[in-house]
């Protein structure tokens, strides 16, 4: 086994922040890339001083930063976007997220570092992607979510569109720019054409892609896909029940066999049994009754005892997980999905590295770091620059 992991020799420089950037990133970070993570001067990132704090750093920051390497430095200053552009020639990918434009106003943009670096791989991730009528709009991940479709799905009939507790549409767009990274990287060197290009990221994108059959029902039968709360509409049965403890558990049983062991496992051998329901297309059309019949059965049983007949019949089944769940559950633990990292004031739990490769693992070296915690060894061993120019800088607040 290879600890050092598959992206080992690839240097990426991120000049991004808050939340779809620096995910990107995290995830090259994790199998062996060496980040190098772009900071203002004094302030940080602004997740440095988001949700829960450990002292006074966000715990979140812990977890979006492990494995990275601070640099602070003022890309506002000309003498800051000097030093971005020396860097950028230095390394194989440049991640960014920040509004379309603003790159480009501090010299900085795709057309002039690719005409200096031509093997330079640029991931640029925004709300609405680098061109069309919206590219100057900004957009966080909420915005990519609702425009994407996500939250007009997600909900009930009659009540609101909901959002989900964690930022998934800036997450999403930063595992298709650590993709389209990857595969940029494959292309230039695997392939010999020694030649980086462009990643252009748009968050709305990134959750539209998710969206399954939405526009052929709606280009071809005119259907518009609507809130269901926990069912989903065209998969019978899958649902989240009510069990009799008051507990919640998730079950899918819509596949054919599934659903005839389920629905004899329940003590309902004549559904299992119904020529009607014997498909997908059957069940569907009938979906009130089954579920129904599903709700009965689990509101007179413990979810103990509803995740036990799942289980003995094969049916996928699980408990709706809160994080006190997560930490203790032996499968989280077998797969080391949880992990204990040291800060500055102890250890902590935080996610384990998916996914798992057999010969060249992701891994945890270290949680996110001090700002401006690797400033001088990135300027004087990429740029060469000496204690008293960096000393100078730092005067200057460039640094």
């Amino acid at each position: 086994m290879n600890k050092a992991g598959p992206l080992q020799g690839l240097t990426v420089l991120e000049l991004g922040q808050f939340v779809a950037g620096p995910f990107c990133t995290r995830l090259l970070a994790e199998f062996g890339a060496e980040v190098i993570k772009v900071e203002p001067p004094g302030v940080g990132d602004p997740i440095r001083n988001w949700r829960l704090m450990a002292d006074d750093t966000s715990l979140w920051w812990y977890v979006q930063a492990r494995n990275k390497k601070s640099l602070t430095l003022d890309l506002r200053t000309p003498d800051g976007q000097e030093l971005a552009r020396r860097l950028a020639g230095q390394v194989d990918i440049l991640v960014e997220n920040f509004r379309p434009g603003t790159l480009e106003k501090w010299g900085l943009g795709w057309e002039e570092l690719h005409a200096r670096y031509p093997q330079l791989i640029m991931v640029r991730i925004s709300g609405y992607g680098q061109d069309g009528p919206d590219r100057d709009k900004p957009g966080f991940g909420n915005v990519g979510e609702s425009v994407g479709g996500l939250r007009y799905v997600t909900g009930y009939p009659n009540f609101p569109p909901v959002r989900s507790g964690v930022s998934l549409g800036d997450s999403l767009a930063g595992m298709y720019g650590a993709l389209g990274a990857v595969m940029a990287a494959y292309h230039r060197d695997a392939a010999g054409t020694r030649q980086g290009q462009l990643i252009d990221v748009a968050l709305y994108e990134a959750i539209f892609s998710l969206m399954e059959s939405l526009v052929p029902e709606y280009d071809r039968f005119g259907h518009i896909r609507e809130r269901t709360g926990n069912r989903l509409p065209g998969v019978t049965p899958s649902s989240t029940y009510a069990c009799g403890d008051g507990q919640f558990v998730a079950i899918g049983a819509n596949g054919d066999s599934i659903f005839r062991r389920f629905m004899a496992a329940i003590g309902r051998a004549e559904l299992a049994e119904d020529p009607r329901f014997q498909s997908n297309s059957g069940r569907s059309g009938a979906a009130e009754l089954l579920e129904g019949a599903i709700e009965q059965w689990a509101a007179a049983h413990t979810s103990d005892e509803v995740l036990a007949t799942c289980e003995a019949a094969g049916t996928p089944a699980g408990r709706i997980y809160s994080v006190a769940d997560m930490v203790k559950d032996p499968q989280y633990l077998a797969r080391e999905m949880i992990r204990s990292v040291m800060l500055p004031d102890g250890p902590v739990k935080m996610p384990g590295v998916v996914p798992k490769l057999s010969h060249t693992p992701g891994d945890i070296h270290w949680a996110g770091p001090a700002l401006g915690e690797h400033t001088d060894q990135v300027l004087q061993g990429m740029l060469g620059l000496s204690r008293e120019q960096i000393a100078l800088l730092r005067e200057r607040k460039v640094v």
